[in-house]
């Protein structure tokens, strides 16, 4: 994906959908749909994630307590499992009472802290004290970048530019590759960025250009175009539907889509956490450029695992969208 100039006339300046200070929900859910199989599930296929998840809501926080011991410091996955516990509806009760019976324990302190942050978003919760939770957190892991996740999922709504840049370094200097932190980065900066996508092309690029040849970082320039139409549709100025908006038919954006593709082709990302994410960027991507036999091939890898991102953008059914895309890409392949 070239980057671009600022002012270039060939892409419109992304609107800015956020101020600093402005707070804003967490992002769509995927409706219940009955028997779909295709519903999207933040756990994704992480078996021993699903079966913590479950004991936690039955207040047997004794099994997260062993996840996160597993977990070791596989920053990707602790940051992923720690994200998924602390969207559980009782998570804060339970993770306040492990914290109480372990007060020095860094694993309860940091789910506790992400549990304030999503109450936090939800307006549920006073964002400084879910701040000051993350940082107590912080304290007794400092390598640990999952507390710092938390702040930088604060500021990506909340916080000023400089803040979020400042934070977003601090969990890059503890794992350089994080993938959910470049995500929230990819989203801040689509709807931060006024001066055409300048900015955000740069950041894709670079994250991808900086990371090990086999870090799914090198899809980062694909997530960073779907944020870009997301921005787009969500204040008018283009399509819901990206094959519609001719998203996908820019030069930049046809080499950025190849380069991803033949990325996962050569490395693939069977062992990522958040493969599943890729994936589905990579499958909304390809279906919405007319891709469909690389489209059927990715489908076929995500077998049941739809993610709400990109389904969603800007504001559709996840599940729907999915199950639409997938079948025109194998009915056509």
């Amino acid at each position: 994906m070239a980057a671009r100039q600022p002012g270039s006339s060939a892409v419109p300046p992304t609107p800015p959908l956020l101020g600093p200070g402005r707070a804003v929900a967490e992002g769509p859910r995927a409706a219940a749909h009955p028997g779909c199989e295709h519903c999207p599930d933040d756990a994704l296929d992480d078996a021993e994630l699903i079966s913590a998840r479950a004991a936690l809501a039955q207040g047997r926080w004794q099994s997260a307590r062993s996840l996160l011991l597993h977990t070791g410091e596989d920053w990707d996955r602790r940051g992923h499992r720690v994200t998924v516990l602390a969207h559980e509806p009782y998570a804060i009760a339970w993770a306040r009472e492990w914290l109480l019976a372990e007060p020095g324990s860094a694993g309860a302190a940091t789910l506790y802290a992400l549990t304030l942050v999503r109450h936090a978003l939800r307006g549920k919760e006073d964002p400084d004290r879910a701040r000051e939770a993350c940082h107590r957190a912080a304290a007794l892991a400092p390598a640990d970048p999952t507390p710092w996740l938390g702040l930088l999922m604060l500021a990506r709504y909340l916080g000023t530019d400089d803040e979020t840049r400042r934070i977003f370094g601090e969990v890059r200097g503890r794992h350089p590759e994080h993938h959910h932190a470049h995500h929230l980065m990819a989203a801040r900066i689509a709807e931060t960025e006024t001066q055409g996508t300048y900015e955000l092309c740069a950041f894709a690029e670079r994250s991808a250009a900086a990371a090990p040849a086999d870090s799914p970082l090198a899809v980062l320039p694909v997530v960073a175009y779907a944020e870009r139409h997301r921005v787009l549709a969500a204040t008018g100025r283009a399509p819901v539907d990206p094959a519609a908006a001719g998203h996908w038919e820019e030069p930049s954006a046809r080499r950025a889509l190849t380069a991803a593709f033949d990325w996962w082709l050569e490395w693939g990302i069977e062992e990522h956490p958040r493969r599943h994410v890729d994936l589905n960027h990579l499958a909304h991507a390809t279906s919405g450029a007319g891709r469909y036999a690389e489209a059927a091939a990715l489908f076929q890898r995500i077998g049941r695992h739809a993610t709400p991102a990109p389904w969603s953008y800007p504001d559709r059914d996840p599940c729907e969208a999915f199950r639409a895309a997938r079948e025109r890409a194998l009915g056509a392949s």
